[in-house]
């Protein structure tokens, strides 16, 4: 039984909004701090391990992100129909939205991880990676694209469950798979030999010597446990037993329905793949300064990814109310439900910016004992501390605009946000005063993007077009019995 459905548990369609809000976010904070967990562990190893280490997984990261990015617009587009069917109370067609997405997700997984293996090494030449970093940076992304499918499996697995309404059991299946993936990054990076384990002279574990594998280690580190987590996901759903349950006999891949998860989908790609290709176009302005401002960037932006967790959490939970309550034809509930989240959002992370202007350097420094990186880490935080409430804001209402389907709408505040605002401010400001003008940037952008959404917001328009014709149901001869198909309608 779900966590988060049932008329007797926790109603997302009906009653306060506040409650269900916090609670369906609440574990998608967490999960998304452990998933980020995975980058951290890297970065705190790595940057133990050598400066030039750190460099590449400063190269490597915005493109891994570009990668997946690319291919998790079919997440959302199963996120947001699950949540409408549920919302309408059409459970069949929920399940049926649920396999079709789990089958194209992996075909387009594997399609992307071998573009991934084969380009990255002349990416990375293009973005300008410098001489010492391309092997070491090419290294790491190539296993991580080799192990695309099993990362994307489980980014379904979270998004299928969020839009059914249960965010309690990936979290904990995160947290398991967490775990593993610490203990086991320090062992491939730095190579150590386990001690054997024994009791009154019997040998019961023996020693197990795991090689130096320098920042491949990490890669596999990070690509073993995502697969277990992905393997323990899709047992969840095949059983059926908590959220949205999948259906071999409707995973075999439907025409009809590529079309309904490309029209929510792409638009939806191409929000996340904005957001990774102005990461990456900064990165050919970050490579023209020195490996400690590179690595600086580095830290910033994961530090970035974890701070902003509460506001992408929000967004999701915001994307899963409007879409339910948009199922259940409750449009007021849904637009509440948006302002209520961009409030709470901005005065938590404005707090938490101020926190982190006035003592970034602990904060960098737990990553990097180099002083020059600390200092232009330090300087980086301070720039951007203080506009992140304007971040979830902006976070809020385009949660809202996928929930109702318009996930163009959400794409097209990204690439005013970082393509339009973001890149040209930042290539003018580091030509004109350097690193800081880089810096700056990403200040200047955030309080625009949160203006754009909420004039957006404010026009009404995600109420057009949605109301469920988003999710027009399967035809019931495709993989729906008429009897089962009728049981929803």
């Amino acid at each position: 039984m779900s966590i988060f459905k049932g008329k007797d548990q926790l109603e997302l369609t009906e009653g306060p909004i506040g409650k269900p809000l916090l609670y369906l976010s609440l574990p998608i904070v967490i999960t998304n701090l452990l998933q980020t967990a995975y980058n951290l562990a890297d970065t705190f190893w790595l940057g133990r391990y050598s400066t030039e280490a750190l460099a590449a997984i400063s190269f490597g990261f915005p493109m891994v992100f570009l990668i997946i990015s690319l291919g998790l617009g079919v997440s959302t587009a199963g996120s947001v129909l699950v949540a409408q069917y549920t919302g309408a109370d059409k459970p069949r067609k929920a399940e049926f939205a649920a396999s079709q997405t789990v089958s194209y997700a992996f075909v387009t997984s594997a399609v992307l991880g071998g573009i991934g293996y084969v380009t990255v090494r002349p990416l990375l030449v293009v973005l300008g990676a410098p001489a010492e970093v391309v092997d070491p940076a090419a290294a790491y992304l190539q296993v991580i694209s080799l192990g695309l499918p099993f990362t994307f499996g489980f980014f379904i697995f979270l998004a299928l469950m969020r839009g059914y309404g249960d965010t309690i059991t990936p979290m904990v299946v995160m947290f398991g798979t967490v775990v593993v993936n610490i203990a086991i990054d320090p062992l491939l990076i730095f190579g150590v030999t386990t001690p054997a384990l024994g009791v009154g002279g019997v040998t019961l574990l023996p020693a197990i010597p795991f090689p130096e594998l320098g920042i491949e280690g990490a890669a596999y580190a990070t690509v073993f446990s995502r697969g277990l987590a992905m393997l323990t996901g899709m047992g969840i759903m095949l059983s059926g037993t908590r959220g949205v349950r999948i259906r071999p006999r409707d995973m075999v891949p439907e025409a009809s329905y590529a079309v309904k998860l490309a029209n929510i989908g792409l638009p939806a790609s191409v929000e996340g793949s904005s957001r990774a290709l102005s990461i990456n176009a900064l990165l050919v302005i970050v490579g023209m300064f020195s490996t400690p401002v590179v690595a600086a960037f580095g830290i910033g932006i994961r530090l970035l990814s974890v701070i902003f967790l509460p506001a992408i959490a929000v967004s999701r939970g915001v994307e899963t109310m409007t879409g339910q309550n948009i199922g259940a034809g409750e449009l007021e509930r849904a637009e509440e439900a948006n302002y209520l989240a961009a409030r709470w959002l901005f005065l938590v992370l404005a707090a938490v910016g101020v926190l982190i202007f006035l003592v970034p350097r602990p904060i960098v420094a737990v990553f990097t004992p180099d002083p020059l990186v600390i200092e232009e880490g330090v300087t980086f935080l301070r720039f951007v501390a203080l506009t992140f409430g304007f971040t979830g804001i902006m976070r809020a209402f385009t949660g809202g605009f996928r929930g109702a389907g318009h996930t163009m709408i959400a794409a097209a505040v990204a690439i005013l946000m970082l393509g339009v605002i973001r890149l040209p401010v930042a290539w003018v400001g580091a030509n004109l005063f350097g690193p800081p003008g880089l810096w700056a940037s990403f200040a200047v952008s955030n309080v625009s993007g949160a203006v754009i959404a909420w004039l957006w917001f404010r026009r009404g328009t995600w109420r057009s077009g949605n109301a469920r014709g988003t999710a027009a149901g399967p035809p019931a001869d495709a993989a729906v019995s008429e009897e089962e198909a009728a049981g929803d309608d």
